[in-house]
């Protein structure tokens, strides 16, 4: 049966660095708290989710043959997640952390965008699935048309954009569901009305501790609260939200119960320093007193 979820993008090896406040730009030296390693990456952190929630996926994600690319598929594999890997760099992130959640993403290294040998292939699964979801990068990207040619929803998560930088326009613009957080954005709702505004049925910013913000094209802003948890580790609950209101969606919810369904599924993932409490089991519980 084909999946009812087309997923493509990032699922990286990273090496995670806990201090007690980002580093200043100067020469300085600094003790970390703690470091361990685990699996990455945006896309991989939603197929966990969507594995979690019972929804049938497949993520289409770039991987070594390398001890980390083969570290990063074992661990997806261990924990339930169904992948097409194609052969190529693996990404790899250096993140330093704080226990406010705070980020430094360091890419080590990325893979590049494929030649398309599978692509016909590709666009059939695309077709045949219930949404198309493709993250920031350069494989995705490059699948975008293909994604648009099948007339099959298509949602993005465009991260900390900045409402103007150009590498995310070809995702946004051809998105029926976008979504983003507010780290870079000074007036979320108003970009939240101009993607509507462009065509989107939907948009949604996560404001971290404050919950989510949504407008729809009949211009009604939802909000949701973030639920009560115990955070040991942000990493992954942009991409559980995400995930939440995506099966909340397929399974008819309106959006206002659909956001409830992406906070609900994110306050599930701030326990674990992994990007999914699925991956404790296979890679352990590198929690920090």
């Amino acid at each position: 049966m084909t999946a009812s979820v087309f997923l493509a993008g990032p699922a990286s090896w990273n090496r995670m660095v806990l201090l007690d406040r980002l580093p200043e730009p100067v020469p300085h030296m600094q003790f970390a708290e703690a470091s361990w390693e685990t699996v990455g990456g945006t896309s991989a952190g939603k197929a966990l989710a969507l594995s979690a929630l019972g929804r049938s996926a497949v993520l289409h994600a770039v991987a070594g043959p390398d001890e980390d690319g083969r570290r990063v598929r074992a661990a997806l594999e261990a924990a339930g997640v169904v992948a097409q890997w194609t052969d190529g760099t693996t990404e790899r992130h250096l993140n330093l952390m704080t226990r406010k959640g705070e980020r430094v993403s360091l890419y080590l290294s990325a893979p590049a965008e494929t030649a398309g040998a599978g692509d016909s292939v590709r666009a059939a699964e695309m077709a045949a699935a219930d949404a198309v979801v493709l993250d920031l990068a350069a494989e995705p990207r490059r699948l975008l048309p293909l994604a648009a040619a099948s007339g099959t929803p298509l949602w993005v998560d465009v991260h900390d954009y900045d409402g103007v930088d150009g590498y995310h326009r070809p995702f946004l613009d051809a998105a029926a569901a976008v979504f983003c957080n507010a780290d870079r954005l000074s007036a979320p709702v108003e970009f939240l009305r101009a993607v509507i505004a462009g065509g989107a049925a939907f948009a949604v910013c996560t404001l971290g501790a404050a919950g989510a913000v949504a407008v729809g094209t009949d211009g009604i802003e939802l909000r949701v609260p973030a639920l009560p948890a115990t955070v040991v580790d942000t990493n992954g609950a942009g991409d559980a939200f995400f995930a939440g209101v995506l099966d909340a969606r397929l399974r008819g919810a309106d959006l206002a119960s659909a956001l409830s369904a992406g906070a609900r599924s994110a306050a599930g993932v701030l326990g674990t320093r992994h990007l999914h409490p699925l991956l404790d089991a296979v890679l352990g519980d590198p929690r920090v007193s």
